[in-house]
């Protein structure tokens, strides 16, 4: 009788393990799945070659944020990657490495380290970036670019909150006055 427990013991626990490598290999496969399908658009923001296609990956009411500005909405998405070409001659990501992390069923986590090649007044600009996506049912609902890879300033990252939050202020302010010099996310003409 122990014998025959053991052996129905040792056969539930391989099931287990069976079960748990083939849930992880399906998350493993969605997550792969998912960078696959977003990585393509965020080369084309970054490239100075977004197209409207390009913003599908982000959920209505997204939100980018870098040293410089904080967008609210894909319209205000929309008009900081576009402006990019205004301000840059040239501009993509030349070298990147993707991580990935399943947070919960249908959230997960992508990032990506990479080198950012900018021309600025025929001068050469490279910058050393992390991106952090954070994706909730196949949608970009925060994206995050920490330059240098240093978390962005906020009343939650600096000594003094009240800082913090004046840094928060500058760049909603810089993200406002982009929004309406780039007509308010309207995508350009092809």
């Amino acid at each position: 009788m122990l014998s025959s427990y053991r052996k129905n013991q040792g056969k539930v626990e391989m099931d287990q393990l069976r079960e748990q490598n083939q849930k992880e290999s399906t998350d493993s496969k969605d997550s792969k799945r998912l960078s696959g399908h977003i990585i393509p658009h965020i080369l084309n923001l970054y490239g100075s070659s977004a197209t409207p296609r390009d913003f599908e990956i982000y959920a209505p009411n997204a939100t980018f944020e870098d040293p410089l500005m904080c967008a609210h909405g894909v319209n205000q998405i929309k008009s900081a990657f576009y402006s990019v070409s205004k301000v840059f001659s040239e501009s993509k990501i030349v070298d990147y490495s993707i991580e990935e992390n399943v947070v919960a069923p249908g959230k997960g986590e992508v990032l990506i380290d990479n080198k950012q090649h900018y021309k600025f007044l025929g001068k050469d600009l490279d910058v050393i970036s992390l991106i952090k996506l954070r994706i909730e049912e196949g949608k970009v609902v925060r994206h995050e670019d920490w330059w240098d890879k240093k978390p962005l300033w906020n009343r939650d990252t600096v000594k003094l909150p009240l800082v913090g939050r004046v840094l928060e202020m500058t760049r909603r302010g810089s993200m406002l006055a982009t929004h309406v010099m780039m007509g308010f996310g309207k995508d350009p003409s092809l």
